[in-house]
């Protein structure tokens, strides 16, 4: 049962991954504007970000392994629509109906893990596994898409229909919800209409951010029509009786803590993934193979992630475990700086190395963290909850990377310019987590009502 739930997270990661590698192919067949090109991205972004609460929520009110099995069906088709795709718009309807599936399908899986191992080492070991395997998917993405690339771009949308079918089998039969009793009360619609409404306009300013000259009173808008719906969506979970978002999840600050750096975590990794793939492919004429090849040593984390990772956990604690993921991180970017024309990559391999080994510290305690000292009935929405800060992340990565590039200039000087954006998220997210050091360093064996290092 692991293995398929971790099939589908590596699913999920894999395919964001693989086409990011694809996107001038792409271009090249279609014809799409840089727009439209981005377009094919942030549809994604927005769908996956627009509703990853009300994912978390419906899996715990609906059901973990029901929301699992039909929203992974809902990413199997959509998937192979993608591929089908003869214009841009009907790529971005694919991509945008692949990203709600995700939403939806994502805190349901984590839920599943956690509802089926005992809070302990057990747990901390299946939630290694499981972080470690959506980390590699990440990293293994590039290199898979590099190669289904070389054999035309529609196998980065096909490939994900074969795993995912393979998967949704497995699942049918192995896959058992123990999540217990559901929560009381039935749907807040006022809330998750608003809600989903806020979290749509709040992603698509982000993505915005892109492009900083290009209609600043819009994106102003944006962000304003986004706060206020979120306000009011606060105001009717105050008043509701079976709310969407129990507000009083939020006050608990290791959960806010954590939240807060997979955020700023995720949104240098995925702005440095941006500009490691121009610098190879636009500066340096590497063929999408050869870019995949050059990131392939990041995906030490699949294999270091389970295997070491939950000893770490169990024997210094969560918080230190994840800070020092977090402080790898700063220096493999740091590391990247100087970058040059003339770099071999052996200059370039110490800093993907760290990222590797960064990825293997951070990912499963952040994992970890997302649902440690939460009641059963809430891990789809402390689950939808990290993926939403992961999803802004991703997006506030490439939107900062983005437009600092096009304010610096164009060429390696641009380049270098935008690096200091991974190197300073990076670092404000060890600086989040290092309030957190100073809980007891206990193993993670406590029960699950007691104050442990994962929770912090």
């Amino acid at each position: 049962m692991l293995l398929v739930l971790c099939g589908a997270i590596f699913l999920e990661g894999i395919d964001v991954a693989m086409l990011n590698v694809a996107l001038p192919s792409i271009r090249a067949d279609l014809g799409l504007s840089t727009g439209m090109l981005s377009g094919v991205v942030s549809a994604y972004v927005l769908g996956y970000g627009g509703f990853m609460l009300l994912g978390g929520r419906a899996a715990d009110l609906l059901g973990h392994r029901r929301m699992f099995v039909l929203w992974l069906t809902v990413f199997l088709v959509f998937s192979g629509l993608g591929g089908f795709a003869t214009e841009g718009w009907m790529l971005l309807t694919a991509r945008f109906v692949t990203g709600v599936a995700a939403a939806f399908m994502a805190p349901a899986g984590l839920a599943l893990v956690t509802s089926n191992f005992p809070a302990g080492p057990a747990r901390t070991k299946a939630l290694g596994v499981y972080a470690g395997t959506a980390a590699g998917g990440f990293s293994l993405g590039v290199v898979a898409g590099g190669a289904l690339a070389s054999f035309g771009w529609r196998w980065v949308f096909f490939a994900p229909v074969i795993l995912s079918a393979l998967i949704l089998v497995a699942a049918l039969v192995l896959v058992r919800d123990t999540g217990g009793e559901r929560p009381s009360g039935g749907f807040d619609l006022a809330g998750a209409f608003t809600i989903t409404g806020a979290m749509l306009l709040l992603v698509y300013g982000v993505v915005r951010l892109e492009h900083a000259g290009d209609g600043p009173g819009l994106t102003a808008g944006v962000f304003a029509a986004g706060l206020a719906l979120l306000a009011l969506f606060t105001a009717i979970e105050r008043r509701s009786s079976s709310p969407l978002l129990r507000l009083g999840i939020l006050r608990t600050a290791p959960l806010v803590r954590v939240n807060v750096a997979a955020l700023l975590f995720l949104a240098a990794f995925a702005g440095f993934q941006f500009l490691a793939t121009l610098y190879f492919q636009e500066l340096r004429g590497w063929s999408t193979m050869q870019t995949g090849l050059a990131m392939l040593v990041i995906g030490i984390d699949t294999v270091l992630a389970p295997l070491l990772t939950p000893r770490l956990v169990n024997r210094f604690g969560n918080t230190r475990v994840l800070f020092g993921g977090i402080v790898l991180a700063v220096a493999a970017y740091a590391l990247f700086l100087p970058l040059g024309m003339d770099w071999t990559y052996a200059a370039m391999l110490p800093a993907l190395v760290l990222l590797g080994l960064a990825f293997s510290l951070a990912y499963g305690p952040l994992t970890m963290a997302a649902t440690d000292g939460v009641a059963e009935d809430e891990h789809g929405l402390a689950g939808g909850l990290l993926y939403t800060s992961m999803q802004f992340g991703t997006a506030l990565g490439l939107s900062a990377v983005t437009a600092v590039s096009v304010a610096a200039g164009s060429g390696l000087d641009a380049l270098r310019t935008a690096l200091i954006v991974p190197v300073v998220a990076a670092a404000l997210g060890a600086i989040v987590i290092a309030f957190g050091l100073r809980a007891p360093a206990v193993p993670d064996t406590a029960p699950p009502d007691a104050t442990t290092p994962a929770a912090a």
